[in-house]
């Protein structure tokens, strides 16, 4: 046990100063205005235009219409005090075929939002890619095709041109491991595939255009830019110390963790990975080069935590439990990982059903951190789903949602406590929005929308993250 494991709940923690406190949203979440200024479909409209594929059939269509009303939701960054914003480009509002020009209304969007944040003192720090392929490039082939990679590197190019005298934080691809699993294998994501070859072919790809589109943001921007990336890396645990079990975690770990972090930090796929994988590819769609050029150097590493993956070995001709917090489907996202059971750990859960666990974001922090010295780290997405309702007085309270952040920044400060250097966190996120195949059934904004009038008022957690972040201090929520 270390010292900071030792200081009780309640003892005020002090972060470092220049830490970079912020909210996160995505594109397709929030935007809406999907068929104004330029804009062609991506993958999302299409997907949750398809009947059965989302909530109710909800779409992203106006969303919570935040392309006509971002003034006002800077507005209310500023007011709560946080000083950074990370935001997410729409390709096909910038590059609506995914090739060719950019649209310069879709670049004028983003310089607007852009100038606006800096206007009112909030750091902007911008995914080029949150989910939203354009669909054209779906059309031809999307992620499996090596094409996708190149036209990435060309998009990244435009969008650094237009916006790199201004933003200073850049992140390439947001959770890959989604985009290639649940949009190619398991089918639960846009655009709803289930061929586990292509979502192997999707993600060396995806490793691919991160490391084309490095090059271009390097090319481009001033010395003085950060480049990351955003990855949901596991923090995988065996349900019993047994062999089987740690076998078990150790093939999750292959094909959600380190098929990124091989090629983007090591430069090479883990030998394990590939033999897991064998019986369904001889990896031929890697060519000379490519691993050379996915490890490229980053400024950062930017890491998404939610809940840990609990899993074990399954008996020979057992039902195999699939209950891996990533949506139903007959199809599994995890290739070459056939006969691993998933469990959720008992105890609190949020309105996902994902169980309440800040300790495996230490771990997960720790481990990530010891793997790869001198590497600084930042927390680009954490949060939770609750079911969050105004009440008579129309204020939102929320207290299970600020007791969630408090743990997981517990959990943050005691990594910095034990030598971890990290230099941020991003709350998921500024606004209640369309929760991708879960529609609008799941709240986890700081700000309730209602889904009628688009009213926006902070829950009682903004306020009082707002106060944590104005302070650097971290309070209990009761005490604040």
């Amino acid at each position: 046990m270390t010292a900071s494991e030792t200081r009780p709940l309640t003892a005020v923690r002090s972060f470092p100063s220049g830490f970079l406190w912020g909210t996160a949203t995505a594109a397709y979440q929030i935007e809406g205005a999907a068929r104004e200024g330029g804009r062609t479909p991506s993958i999302w409209d299409t997907f949750s235009h398809t009947p059965g594929k989302v909530f109710e059939g909800h779409t992203g269509d106006v969303a919570v219409d935040h392309y006509h009303r971002f003034p006002e939701d800077v507005r209310l960054m500023s007011e709560l005090g946080l000083g950074a914003y990370r935001f997410s480009v729409s390709w096909s509002r910038v590059q609506p075929t995914g090739r060719g020009p950019a649209v310069q209304k879709g670049l004028d969007f983003y310089r607007r939002l852009v100038d606006e944040l800096l206007a009112a003192g909030v750091t902007p720090a911008l995914t080029l890619y949150h989910w939203d392929l354009p669909q054209e490039l779906e059309d031809a082939g999307g992620w499996p095709e090596r094409a996708t990679a190149e036209r990435f590197a060309e998009y990244a190019g435009l969008v650094a041109d237009a916006l790199g005298d201004r933003v200073k934080h850049w992140i390439t691809l947001n959770e890959p491991w989604c985009s290639a699993f649940l949009g190619y294998a398991s089918g639960v994501h846009a655009p709803g595939r289930t061929d586990p070859v292509a979502a192997l072919r999707a993600a060396h790809h995806l490793n691919l255009g991160h490391g084309r589109a490095v090059q271009a943001l390097r090319a481009a921007l001033p010395r003085d830019a950060q480049v990351a990336v955003s990855l949901n890396l596991h923090e995988v645990r065996p349900l019993t110390p047994s062999a089987g079990d740690r076998e078990a975690a150790r093939r999750i770990d292959a094909v959600g963790n380190r098929i990124w972090l091989g090629p983007m930090l090591e430069g090479a796929y883990p030998e394990d990975l590939l033999a897991d994988t064998a019986g369904l590819t001889d990896w031929s769609f890697v060519r000379d080069g490519d691993t050379a050029t996915v490890h490229q150097p980053l400024d950062l590493l930017a890491v998404n935590y939610y809940t840990p993956t609990v899993v074990s070995r399954a008996a020979r001709g057992e039902s195999v439990p699939q209950d891996d917090g990533h949506g139903n489907s007959e199809h599994s996202p995890w290739p070459g990982a056939e006969g691993v059971a998933f469990h959720r750990a008992p105890g609190e859960r949020t309105a996902m059903g994902w169980p309440v666990d800040a300790s495996a974001l230490y771990e997960l922090l720790t481990r990530t951190a010891a793997r790869y010295p001198g590497l600084p780290l930042v927390v680009s997405e954490n949060g939770a789903a609750y079911e969050d309702e105004v009440g008579p007085d129309g204020t939102v309270h929320d207290p299970l949602r600020a007791a969630y952040i408090h743990a997981h920044l517990d959990a943050v400060h005691r990594a910095i406590a034990d030598g971890v250097d990290v230099r941020g966190y991003f709350l998921w996120s500024l606004l209640d929005n369309f929760e991708w195949s879960y529609g609008y059934a799941k709240r986890f904004g700081a700000i309730h929308v209602d889904y009628e009038t688009l009213e926006r008022t902070p829950k009682s957690s903004a306020r009082w993250y707002a106060r944590v972040a104005r302070t650097g201090e971290l309070r209990a929520p009761s005490e604040s």
